[in-house]
């Protein structure tokens, strides 16, 4: 995933802006997209923010992480599906997943087995 632009980018384009430049000018000038440029304006204009927002995923986890690792211990064979539905939480099965994986859980096949085999057809 790439970083956001810096806030002295922004600026820069927005003084663009208050000089009278265009859109088309100030993207080829500081080698953005001129939808990007168009979008800093207009969040200027909207809201006065500057800057950039947070990016990433989910902050919040709707999971017990406690119980959550406590069930995986009793049924450590257990998918997330069946998991979500233990838990009876009020969120997606793919949070159940992404709960896991905060965790350090996940479904893998156990190291002592031999690896299968399969032989050509």
């Amino acid at each position: 995933m790439g970083v956001a632009y810096g806030q002295d980018l922004r600026d820069r384009i927005l003084r663009a802006y208050g000089r009278g430049m265009k859109t088309k000018q100030i993207a080829e000038l500081f080698q953005v997209s001129s939808s990007w440029a168009r979008r800093v304006k207009q969040r200027f204009c909207e809201s006065g923010e500057t800057a950039p927002r947070p990016r990433g995923g989910a902050t919040v986890i709707k999971i017990d992480l406690v119980r959550l690792a406590e069930l995986v211990r009793q049924r450590p064979d257990a998918t997330t599906r069946e998991l979500h539905a233990i838990l009876g939480a009020d969120c997606c099965e793919s949070a159940v997943g992404l709960a896991l994986k905060r965790l350090g859980l996940s479904f893998k096949k156990r190291r002592s087995m031999p690896p299968s085999r399969t032989v050509r057809t």
